[in-house]
């Protein structure tokens, strides 16, 4: 079969393989959801990583943020239900389906930060960041969504990977059909998810005053590895740059790929629930957490409003706590 548009493409521009691209789509998506349907995610654990957390002083206008936050990602999961339950063709909104998971994500994670410090960022990779602090790096998060790395360092991110791994061989080329199956595909997207935000700060750094005082056009001087190092040991990767970056795959940067060429039909359709599944997740851990947080009886307020108001046809069950 003619591919017209992908040797377009590729003649003007440089362009994943859409086979390969929609294989590390999918397969992250699977084995994030298969982790999450297992007994490695459950109420009582979620609950038990926050049975420490108390309630913090009264503070309206931080958790008015809270509860903004969280009608947009519950939005964003009653879409994803729609998407999952009312649309024959999956294909069609399959792309779509990944925006409003990110956005469900992002928001739940920023009535997380809210509920934690009352602050609010301004840009997407403030508020990863600030996730970062206020819960990757400090054990506030449930498995799978607590995989983080701390530096991206080569050395670093190599010795985190391997001991994460603890002799797991499973890369994102697998479809997940067991817990450790998933487990090897999440640790491997955390890799290469790692080695994508190293590129980025060696992208950046090469712009820089001080790496053109070098006179160089790589790092393998000394001089030119240090500057590098120093800023790679400032980097991060959590839950929400993973999300980001995936986002940005299907927003921005691959255009061809999710509805073009080899048919997956089975599997997209399966994506669609993955996606629906793993938000679901995300939500009921940012509920729980957030439940602790806000003032006494107003989570309960919050839900039983949702109840009597809402026009979403979801029900409010994720919500409560």
């Amino acid at each position: 079969m003619s591919q017209w548009l992908l040797n377009r493409l590729f003649s003007v521009q440089d362009q994943p393989t859409p086979t390969f691209a929609v294989q590390g789509t999918i397969n992250w998506m699977r084995a994030l959801a298969e982790i999450v349907q297992s007994e490695q995610f459950t109420d009582d654990k979620v609950k038990s990583i926050y049975r420490t957390v108390n309630r913090r002083s009264h503070n309206e206008k931080a958790d008015t943020l809270v509860f903004e936050n969280m009608l947009m990602a519950y939005h964003n999961l009653a879409s994803l239900q729609a998407m999952k339950d009312d649309v024959c063709h999956k294909y069609d909104i399959c792309r779509s389906a990944i925006i409003a998971w990110y956005y469900a994500t992002y928001f739940s994670a920023s009535a997380m930060i809210a509920a934690s410090s009352g602050s609010k960022q301004e840009t997407h990779t403030a508020t990863a960041k600030t996730w970062h602090a206020d819960f990757a790096e400090k054990g506030l998060l449930a498995y799978p969504f607590n995989l983080c790395l701390s530096s991206l360092v080569k050395k670093d991110v190599e010795t985190q990977i391997s001991s994460l791994r603890n002799g797991n061989r499973i890369d994102l080329n697998t479809y997940a059909d067991n817990l450790e199956d998933a487990k090897g595909a999440c640790i491997s997207y955390l890799s290469g998810t790692a080695e994508y935000k190293k590129w980025e700060v060696e992208e950046r750094i090469k712009t820089s005053k001080e790496f053109k005082l070098l006179n160089v056009d790589n790092f393998r001087t000394k001089a030119a590895r240090e500057l590098r190092d120093n800023e790679l040991k400032k980097g991060q990767v959590n839950f929400l740059f993973q999300a980001f970056r995936y986002r940005g795959k299907a927003n921005y940067r691959d255009s061809i790929f999710l509805s073009y060429g080899n048919n997956y039909e089975e599997k997209i359709a399966q994506f669609t629930q993955d996606l629906h599944v793993v938000t679901k997740a995300f939500i009921r851990m940012a509920a729980i957490y957030c439940q602790k947080r806000v003032a006494k009886g107003d989570w309960d307020s919050f839900t039983k409003d949702l109840e009597e108001n809402t026009r979403l046809s979801l029900c409010v069950s994720t919500l409560k706590v």
